[in-house]
């Protein structure tokens, strides 16, 4: 019998009824586990760039991957707490984080927040979906590899694009509302940077700045092309892992019209235990993608107690079983498998849904 929507109304009542005691972020475990993310990233990053042994460099840069990966992925909690429940933790980020790696809160806040927006998941205004199963495979691999290129992006971004925009107001107007998001959807346009937020253009100076150095000391001989290559390495890889990540939070299955509760539901993805490798790949409760849909303010670090209370209350066959998945290969096959058994005249690519 198919679910109405009544079944997932009443499915958040009782999520939020489990959970209730829940939702309160705890501020100390932000803060550890940030700072603990950004020493592993750094550290591993510097002995990556100055060992003569290749094993240890290996499993260094490996070990800055992750963590730069888990350590990148508290941008999204920023868009769901308040400053007064982790105070200062968001300056903390931004230069622990945000401005070393040009991307700063402001790329997520205001942005996130849209995909939530019930009345536009799933839709052509939403910043972070897209029909992707509708696809060809070719043009699948192609949104998963372009990832790799993230680094030089923010880089045009914050040295060239940033100072050229305060000279040309065109420009500036494109750099807001296109070109100040972190979205799937490459039609979206945000729709608040009419006046920018002090804190937001103070981010995006700083990483101009930041960028400029990185680069005058490049030039100067002062920052060895070795260091370099390695951060652009590790920093590649670490988007490559979160595009793959991306790939399988949702099933990416609507063509672009409104969906039920139920139906954004069921298009998201957890990957729970016994899983234990998607605390790797999809960090910072990424791992819980369809539970955060359904209570987007459950703190990451109480998503696995949520889950496992659930999955014990609910009954065999509620709708809330039916979001898992087993792990990352097993999904992204799944998607590729389903993007190749469509046919050429639904798989065909961005611009099929249109």
């Amino acid at each position: 019998m198919a679910k109405t929507a009544s079944d997932s109304v009443s499915l958040t009542r009782q999520a939020y009824a489990l959970t209730d005691d829940l939702m309160t972020p705890n501020a100390a475990v932000y803060w550890v586990d940030l700072l603990l993310s950004a020493a592993l990233m750094w550290g591993g990053f510097l002995l990556a760039a100055t060992t003569s042994n290749l094993a240890v460099g290996l499993v260094a840069g490996l070990v800055s991957v992750l963590a730069l990966f888990r350590a990148l992925s508290f941008i999204h909690e920023l868009t769901h707490i308040r400053d007064d429940e982790a105070p200062g933790f968001r300056v903390g980020w931004n230069v622990l984080v945000g401005v070393p790696l040009m991307t700063p809160s402001l790329m997520y806040e205001g942005v996130h927040n849209v995909h939530h927006v019930k009345d536009r998941f799933g839709t052509a205004l939403d910043p972070e979906y897209m029909p992707l199963s509708r696809f060809t495979p070719l043009s699948l691999a192609g949104f998963l590899f372009v990832a790799l290129l993230a680094p030089i992006g923010v880089l045009i971004r914050s040295a060239i694009i940033i100072p050229l925009s305060f000279l040309v107001p065109p420009l500036r107007r494109v750099l807001k509302q296109r070109l100040s998001a972190l979205i799937i959807n490459p039609d979206f346009v945000r729709e608040d940077m009419a006046k920018m937020r002090p804190a937001w253009l103070v981010q995006d100076i700083a990483c101009w700045l930041w960028s400029w150095g990185l680069i005058a000391a490049t030039i100067a001989g002062a920052l060895p092309i070795r260091f370099v290559l390695t951060g652009l390495a590790i920093f590649s890889l670490a988007t490559f892992v979160n595009q793959a990540r991306t790939l399988v939070a949702h099933h990416w299955d609507n063509d672009g019209g409104k969906m039920s509760l139920d139906e954004q539901f069921l298009d998201s993805v957890n990957v729970p235990p016994p899983n234990l490798a998607s605390e790797l790949w999809a960090p910072v409760g990424l791992r819980y993608h369809a539970l955060h849909h359904l209570l987007p303010k459950l703190p990451y670090h109480n998503l696995g107690k949520a889950h496992a209370r659930l999955a014990q209350a609910l009954a065999p066959d509620s709708l809330y079983h039916r979001a898992s998945q087993k792990g990352l290969f097993e999904a992204l096959t799944a998607l590729f498998r389903r993007v190749a058994q469509k046919p050429a005249a639904v798989s065909q690519g961005p611009r099929a849904a249109e």
